[in-house]
């Protein structure tokens, strides 16, 4: 099953979308965006890493596509089916395909999905301070920041801080109200 967004087709990553999402991830304009642990990703590591998450039931990576192909990666997961929360994130990582409304597009799909099919409650998700485009999306797209980890994140010699972000179920269908997203 896809997950259609009005621009985006989110759908589940193929083989042949390995070497797009590897130079995703070895991208330094990325790295230097993103926290965690990050180093260069090699064919044979990607592979093991498809391998492993094709089969995962409660945490879905989907490859994100447009008109002109594969531009990212989606997640939705863990998700915490007792208490109806997941953690969700988006990687774009052609620059040309940053700024058109893709991850706005990108996270109102996931959100609908997560909200009006799986009956979630919460998504929740995080980000360093210093990724400014990712904060202003999520704030567009409803999201609060909830809270502030300082020092949370060590990248290029430095501590980073990293925000909380959170959406609850009713402040999705507050901000369709809104905003008449879907109608458009």
């Amino acid at each position: 099953m896809n997950i259609y967004g009005k621009s985006v087709i989110i759908r589940a990553i193929e083989k042949n979308d390995l070497e797009d999402l590897k130079d995703i991830i070895n991208s330094p304009e990325v790295e230097n965006l993103v926290g965690g642990w990050s180093f260069p990703v090699a064919t044979m590591q990607q592979e093991k890493w498809y391998e492993k998450v094709i089969n995962e039931k409660d945490n879905f990576r989907w490859a994100i596509d447009t008109e002109d192909g594969f531009i990212g990666i989606a997640t939705l997961g863990p998700i915490d089916w007792k208490n109806r929360n997941a953690f969700h994130g988006i990687k774009i990582g052609p620059k040309a395909s940053r700024g058109k409304g893709y991850g706005k597009d990108t996270v109102m799909a996931i959100m609908k999905y997560a909200f009006e099919e799986l009956q979630l409650e919460r998504l929740y998700g995080s980000m360093m301070t210093t990724n400014i485009p990712s904060v202003k999306l999520y704030e567009k797209c409803g999201w609060k920041i909830e809270g502030t980890r300082r020092n949370h994140i060590f990248k290029n010699n430095e501590y980073r801080d990293q925000y909380i972000v959170g959406i609850l179920r009713d402040e999705y269908f507050d901000l369709l109200r809104e905003t008449k997203y879907w109608d458009k």
